[in-house]
């Protein structure tokens, strides 16, 4: 971490995207809010209240944020409990895009945790997306390997994944970057074995092999890091 640690002034934590991160989500300190009861683990941040954002937040019973915008959009994929706006309640595995320019007053009568993305989407052409993976129907892909999509447009692909024990998603170069999120079970990558909520960022033109001992379900996009480098200073 670089940059002053003023209120609203630059941090830029993990913006470095032609870096490859990859982060125990689980071990990372729950940084308080600017609000009671709504604490962050920060993964990458460029200020300290504004600006590309990735984070997991968790919610107390009861607690609520107050009214904004988001200017540059919003997506955010519920991890436990259900999170709560004036769009309606949004339970474990539901996956929301709020578009650029939505606002809402976000909380949680008893309490969630979500994986949340700002500030991070084109200024027009978005829809609202609310994708409830729970009913969702899972695609095979290959033997072993299966996804559900969540999201796509020129600029990017998110999908959940599901890798069946002892199954392999193969080796694939990136051109233009991938992202992950362990949601659960055993994640082999490149071949270094991870089963904690792992957060995984790959710059573009990484190659990535992707295996699972026990089997998982993992969050992902691809596409995106390229535009996001022409963003992150938003």
């Amino acid at each position: 971490m670089n940059g002053s640690m003023s209120v609203n002034g630059p941090i830029n934590l993990n913006m470095d995207f032609s870096k490859k991160v990859i982060l125990d989500t689980a071990s990372i300190a729950w940084s308080p809010s600017s609000l009671p009861g709504v604490e962050r683990r920060k993964l990458e941040r460029k200020n300290a209240e504004s600006g590309h954002t990735t984070s997991i937040v968790r919610y107390a019973p009861g607690s609520q944020f107050s009214p904004h915008i988001h200017g540059c959009g919003e997506e955010y994929l519920v991890l436990e409990g259900v999170f709560s706006d004036e769009t309606g309640d949004y339970g474990k595995g539901c996956y929301v895009r709020n578009p650029p320019g939505s606002q809402h007053t976000p909380s949680s009568q008893k309490g969630c945790t979500i994986f949340v993305k700002l500030s991070q989407m084109l200024p027009q052409g978005e829809p609202q997306i609310n994708v409830d993976t729970s009913m969702g129907d899972w695609e095979s892909i290959k033997e072993g390997l299966y996804a559900m999509p969540l999201f796509e447009n020129a600029q990017e692909t998110v999908r959940l994944n599901k890798l069946q024990p002892g199954q392999s998603a193969g080796q694939q170069t990136c051109l233009q970057g991938m992202e992950i999120l362990l949601l659960s079970g055993d994640l082999i990558i490149n071949g270094e074995a991870f089963t904690s909520q792992i957060w995984g960022r790959f710059p573009p033109g990484s190659v990535i092999k992707l295996d699972s001992a026990t089997g998982s379900i993992f969050w992902s996009k691809q596409g995106h890091l390229k535009l996001t480098d022409t963003l992150k200073t938003v």
